[in-house]
């Protein structure tokens, strides 16, 4: 099995059925059993073709000679595969691309018998007009985002930001996991994924952290089966920090929507195994999801419960020391991980404030006097960030914004909040507000 091949079921299941790439891919790499280089190459040509989309379709344009809407569907899914080898992949030979897209074009267009003498005269025009062929000037063409969510990225984060943000959408995200420090040590893990082949380097600034490639099926990594880390990034697990969990054994803490957990599990471990980590999901295969994780990690003072955290818990009232509310989010700070956000109905995210304060309200109940509860999202829309904490604390005024400690690296934080933007920080697009009960 080929990583082309795989990448190109990805491709025309994502067409076909509406699926995620992300979901449909580790199916498909799972079904084809690829070895960790095919299925590096599958997973970038994949996501390759999906982040650039708009972009190959507007050099693919210049290069027919019949329209691009007249195209077969899987001729294009092939002259986008092979197009983004030849513009965008330096490694990869001219001819490699070319070939392989002819020998799919016969594999998958058998009755369509012009097709693989279009794909082969399509390919070597661009291999010949590569030099030649201009950047769009359009920054929605160049980077493939539709233009209503551009307009929507610039209101949030500004002109002058703008273009880097987009880029970061379109760049190959790394494997970033947390070390489980209740049961080894980074240097430790790293010198057990150097057996396997997995490289693994320090996280620039975030402690216990390692970045990781040549990874395959991290399932089938034996350190990842014994429990020893789990896949997160760094801005989430800095959320986590930003709580300043104490390790005492009365401490309660509330984390209310956290499939698949891993808040939970980095709170398990800044709070050193001891007091209790309730960490909900409003449904139940997600909730087994975070009980399967904390038991690889044996993280054993968490209790996950299905719970719905816009709806009340009465006992719940006053007893938690921190709360943790990830809220449900537009998810435009993770496109370079789900490139597929970027095309989803941008009007079905204009209520998502409305649900977002209403489970802030709900969970500022739990909050004891003097406890803490923090907002967070992993997008990087004012209305769902800074603008739901406003209104928040205009209904509530008995909770206030508190300084957030940053690692070293981070300008001084007096606001308590912090918006991370797409490859500022080596980090996904993410938002953390830490709020203080008054006593």
């Amino acid at each position: 099995m080929s990583a082309r091949k795989t990448a190109l079921d990805v491709l025309i299941a994502c067409r076909k059925q509406g699926a995620w790439s992300n979901g449909v891919l580790k199916e498909y790499l799972e079904r084809d059993g690829l070895d960790r280089r095919d299925a590096a190459l599958a997973t970038r040509l994949s996501y390759g073709v999906v982040q650039n989309r708009a972009k190959l379709d507007d050099s693919l344009s210049g290069l027919l000679t019949g329209k691009l809407r007249d195209l077969h569907p899987v001729a294009r899914d092939i002259l986008h595969l092979g197009l983004y080898q030849i513009d965008e992949m330096d490694r990869i030979p001219d001819s490699a691309a070319v070939n392989e897209s002819v020998r799919l074009a016969r594999a998958y267009c058998k009755g369509q018998r012009h097709i693989p003498g279009l794909v082969n005269g399509v390919l070597r025009n661009a291999v010949r007009t590569r030099d030649s062929r201009k950047q769009p000037d359009s920054l929605a063409i160049r980077y493939s985002h539709p233009q209503e969510l551009v307009d929507l990225l610039a209101e949030s984060v500004g002109q002058d930001r703008l273009e880097s943000v987009l880029a970061a959408n379109n760049g190959a995200p790394d494997t970033v996991i947390q070390v489980n420090t209740r049961k080894t040590t980074a240097r430790d893990l790293m010198e057990r994924l150097e057996k396997e082949g997995v490289s693994a380097r320090a996280h620039g600034w975030m402690p216990d952290c390692l970045v990781l490639s040549g990874t395959g099926s991290l399932e089938k990594l034996s350190p990842f089966r014994e429990g020893l880390f789990y896949v997160q990034d760094a801005a989430a697990r800095l959320c986590v920090r930003c709580a300043e969990l104490p390790a005492a054994p009365e401490i309660r803490v509330l984390d209310c929507c956290a499939a698949p957990g891993g808040k939970s599990f980095a709170a398990a471990m800044e709070m050193d195994g001891r007091g209790t980590i309730v960490s909900c999901d409003v449904y139940e295969h997600k909730v087994r999801l975070i009980r399967l994780g904390a038991e690889r990690l044996g993280l054993e003072n968490i209790r996950p419960e299905l719970q719905d955290a816009s709806q009340p818990r009465p006992e719940w009232v006053g007893s938690m020391d921190v709360v943790l509310a990830d809220v449900p989010c537009s998810g435009y700070g993770i496109i370079r991980k789900k490139p597929d956000i970027r095309y989803k109905d941008i009007h079905e995210t204009e209520k998502l404030p409305e649900l977002q304060e209403k489970i802030l309200l709900q969970q500022a109940e739990y909050v004891k006097p003097g406890g803490t509860l923090l907002y967070s999202t992993c997008t990087v829309l004012r209305r769902e960030n800074e603008e739901v904490v406003a209104s928040f604390l205009d209904r509530r005024p008995d909770f206030e914004r508190v300084p957030l400690r940053l690692p070293e690296g981070f300008p001084p934080n007096t606001t308590g909040m912090l918006t991370l933007l797409p490859g500022e920080y080596d980090t996904d697009g993410f938002f953390i507000c830490r709020m203080r009960r008054k006593a």
